[in-house]
This record gives structure tokens, sequence and C-alpha cells, in this order.
């Protein structure tokens, strides 16, 4: 059988400040009335007197406040009767149960999770939610606790992203959980509010506040890093070297400087490509002699 969604309505309630008046002066005049039935010793104005008081104390049962971003949702014997959001002083059906409701924003800051990526490899991965309530009758009717809920699904939608994206962005792939941080934190922020909308709740931002290789395998990946590192510096340095010899050979042709046969020229490139390419510092040698010697 489907669960059927409640829907918040807003509801109005007694000024408290104007009941609280009220009661003070109906309070003096029991007092008035209670002294003239107990003077005159008449059994039946005592009792009147006596289910009235009681009412005027059960009446001061009635009270609450609000803060600032805190809610109230009011039932009566099990039926919804509506919520209050006006901060300050209220007064409302005593039999009424109020139950509060914070509408300020929550921070929910996620255990560390162990899971697998994409690729397999186990990973460490928490992150940070902020939400809010905007729909208090679904967050107290909907679940049974809606702050344990977010906390549930949370997670599960974190487990669920991590599995989707590799750790970080090789040959291949579009996005990663290391390189695309945007996108990535779009998508769990998405995941999430489908997750938890049903509970009445807004997410607001879901950032990756850890993530980091399993320690079994954060050694060897650290390595493997490393070495796509070099060797892409190495390739970026290679291609600057190749245009440096091209420009330095094209200039010396275009100036005449100096006339160089494809023997010479192929030398030229290799001591060149040895000078810029080196990881350290070369030490030229001299030539004394002729240019063929």
């Amino acid at each position: 059988m489907a669960t059927i969604e409640t829907q918040e309505f807003r509801t109005k309630t007694v000024n408290g400040w104007g009941m609280l008046a009220g009661l003070v002066i109906t309070g003096g005049l029991l007092g008035v009335g209670g002294y003239h039935a107990i003077k005159n010793q008449g059994a039946f104005a005592i009792v009147v007197w006596s289910l009235a008081c009681l009412v005027w104390m059960f009446l001061w049962a009635g009270f609450f406040t609000l803060q600032p971003n805190i809610a109230a949702v009011l039932i009566l014997f099990g039926k919804y009767k509506g919520t209050a959001v006006i901060s300050g002083f209220h007064w409302a059906n005593p039999l009424l149960l109020k139950r509060k409701v914070s509408l300020r924003a929550h921070n929910l800051n996620g255990e560390t999770l162990k899971v697998n990526d994409a690729r397999g490899s186990p990973i460490e991965i928490s992150t940070v939610v902020v939400w809010r309530v905007i729909d208090t009758a679904k967050a107290v009717f909907d679940v049974e606790d809606y702050n344990s809920f977010v906390t549930i699904q949370s997670e599960a939608a974190l487990r669920h992203l991590a599995m989707s994206y590799p750790y970080d962005m090789f040959e291949g792939d579009v996005l990663s959980l290391r390189g695309s941080v945007d996108e990535v934190s779009a998508a769990l922020r998405n995941e999430v509010q489908e997750r938890v909308g049903r509970a009445g709740v807004l997410v607001e931002e879901t950032r990756i506040s850890h993530l980091a290789y399993a320690p079994e395998i954060a050694g060897a990946m650290l390595q493997r890093q490393q070495a796509e590192a070099v060797v892409a510096a190495r390739q970026r340095l290679v291609d600057g070297a190749v245009g440096m010899v091209e420009i330095a050979l094209a200039r010396l042709q275009q100036q005449h400087t100096v006339e160089l046969d494809e023997e010479r020229k192929a030398a030229m490139v290799t001591n060149l490509l040895v000078v810029l390419c080196g990881d350290r510092a070369v030490h030229p040698v001299v030539n004394t002699g002729s240019l063929y010697q």
C-alpha cells in the first residue's frame, strides 16, 4: 500500500500576551468570586468556583514560545492541525501537541567511508552536506526520524557516487572524483536531494571533505602518480626543446650565419636536445680544431 504524503499548511495561534492578560484578569475575578462563595457558604457556588479554577489552571498549559526559524507542528489527538512559524509568545489549545522543528541550516559532517571507485580501487571518502527543513509536515509524519534519515541517505548517495567515478582521470576517462570537483559535487547534491526529498528537506550544498586512496594501495598509487607526472613533464620538455631547435636552425638558415650540411645539422640537433632535455647541468667540450675535426 502506497504511503500518503502529508502536506504542510500554516495556521495562526492566539497572541500569548493578550491571553496572558486575560488570564490574569480572570484570575482576579475568580479570587473575588471565591471569596464571596466561601463567605456565603453556598455549596453550589463553591463547586462552580472550583471547576472554574480548574479550567483557569488548565488554560495556562496552552502557552508556548517560538524562536526565529523554529516551527511548531500542532497535533490534536493524532490529527495534524497545521504549523505555526511566526516567532514570539503564543497560546493555543492546551490539548494540542506542539512538536517543534528547526528550520535552520544543518551541517552534516559525514563519517569517512571505505568504498571501491569505478575502477575497483579501494578509496576513503567523506562529505559535508548543508540542509534544512522546508516542509515540517513531511519531516514529522512521513519519516521516522528526519535527522537520522538525512544522515543514512547521504551516506548511501555518497557510496553510489564513489562507485560511479574513478578516483583519478586516466586515459579515456571524462570525469573523476579528484579532478572534477564541481561536477561531482553537483551530481552528489542532486542524488542526495532525490533521496531526502520525501522528508521535506532541501539540500543546499554538498562537498567532498576527504578523498584518498585506502592505506593498502596508497603507496603504489602514489608511485604511479609520480611516474605519470614525470612522463608528462618530460613530454612537455621534449616538445619545447624540439621547437627551440627548429627555431634555431631556421634563424641560422635565414640569416646565413653559417652553412651546415645534413651531418652537422644532425649533430647540432643532438647536442641541443641533450642540453635542453637533460636533468643535470651540461659541461660543454670546446673544439679547438676545425669544424670537421
